[in-house]
């Protein structure tokens, strides 16, 4: 089953289009530019390798800006995780909504992580950008903790669905729900490592496989 055709989708907030590598929409509020500048800088050069100063300079603001939107560079990461994973959410929202069958939304939550994989970065794609930045936060920060909660997410986006394809069977939609996003997160890093999406589109053929699978072994109709 191949995706859905969808209609031409929005650039990226971390994609730029002038030599200066400064956001395309100079009109956007400081906030904004801010949050844009360092989810460029974030994915491309690491948290930890990303001072204030590279921010607003890359924003076009005056430090003091920072300060007045964010409380920290550690309220900035915790606002640019949100908004990262309120990207995806909308690129799943564009694929659910051309989904015709339960079976078309489990592989959408794959195609949406595909369509996140094929941005136009900058310096490549570098793998998931929630992970590469819990990666580098210490353990039981907030950050992180809400990496954990949009990963969570994600596996209830998957196990949704899946419920009607495993006759009702909550507990087995569960099991298998969460076999797919081992798989999708490991396909991301692994396409991550490439610097392409290919392995997605293996990972999304595996899955629609461990769907039917399950519905050869007793669940409702694909339909």
């Amino acid at each position: 089953m191949s995706p859905a055709t969808l209609p031409p989708a929005a650039t990226p907030p971390a994609a730029t289009d002038d030599e200066t590598g400064r956001p395309a929409d100079g009109a956007l509020p400081a906030r904004d530019r801010l949050l844009r500048a360092a989810a460029a800088l974030f994915y491309d050069h690491g948290i930890a390798g990303t001072g204030i100063d590279a921010i607003v300079a890359r924003a076009g603001v005056a430090k003091k800006s920072l300060y007045n939107n964010f409380a920290s560079k550690a309220d900035l990461v915790n606002q640019y995780l949100e908004a990262r994973h309120g990207e995806w959410l909308g690129l799943y929202a564009r694929r659910a909504a051309v989904a015709e069958t339960p079976l078309d939304r489990v592989l959408a939550v794959f195609d949406a992580y595909r369509d996140h994989a094929e941005f136009a970065y900058e310096h490549g794609f570098r793998g998931c950008g929630l992970l590469n930045a819990a990666a580098e936060l210490a353990a039981g920060d907030i950050g992180r903790q809400a990496v954990r909660r949009h990963k969570e997410e994600v596996e209830a986006l998957l196990a949704t669905p899946l419920v009607g394809l495993a006759g009702g069977d909550g507990a087995r939609a569960a099991r298998l729900a969460k076999r797919l996003a081992f798989l999708l997160e490991g396909a991301m890093a692994r396409a991550g490592l490439e610097g392409q999406s290919t392995l997605m589109i293996e990972a999304r053929s595996m899955a629609e496989e461990m769907v039917r699978d399950m519905m050869a072994d007793g669940g409702a109709d694909l339909k």
